[in-house]
């Protein structure tokens, strides 16, 4: 054991964190795509780590929204230990908002884009 977060769980933490975003925004992803049949997928996502986090250290995940475009966006993300300011570790997704039966992207509808406008001023 090397003593550090194995590299496949960075992306955990990314998703988990888009989860809780959208959920601090009152989104309800999965309620949405339910309903219209259009949903995001992942096509798209990076991770830079610029400092090791240890096995069973105590971490906080943050994520943006960092632009936004006709059908996709890109969270971008970064971890720290908690309580403290050190960046371990950077990382993005891009989405694409893609229609569930075709599989083509579609625009990003106008109440989504207000979500997230909402909290992210410099999209605006």
């Amino acid at each position: 054991m090397q003593g550090v977060v194995h590299n496949s769980n960075y992306l955990m933490y990314f998703d988990t964190a888009t989860t809780e975003y959208f959920r601090a925004l009152g989104y309800d992803q999965n309620a949405d795509a339910r309903k219209t049949g259009i949903d995001f997928h992942v096509v798209k996502s990076v991770v830079e780590y610029k400092a090791p986090v240890r096995f069973d250290q105590e971490i906080e995940v943050g994520a943006r929204v960092a632009r936004i475009g006709n059908s996709s966006l890109v969270i971008e993300f970064a971890i720290f230990p908690k309580g403290g300011d050190d960046t371990l570790v950077t990382g993005e997704f891009v989405w694409v908002y893609t229609d569930q039966t075709t599989h083509r992207p579609v625009p990003i509808s106008e109440s989504i884009r207000g979500f997230i406008s909402a909290r992210e001023t410099h999209l605006t």
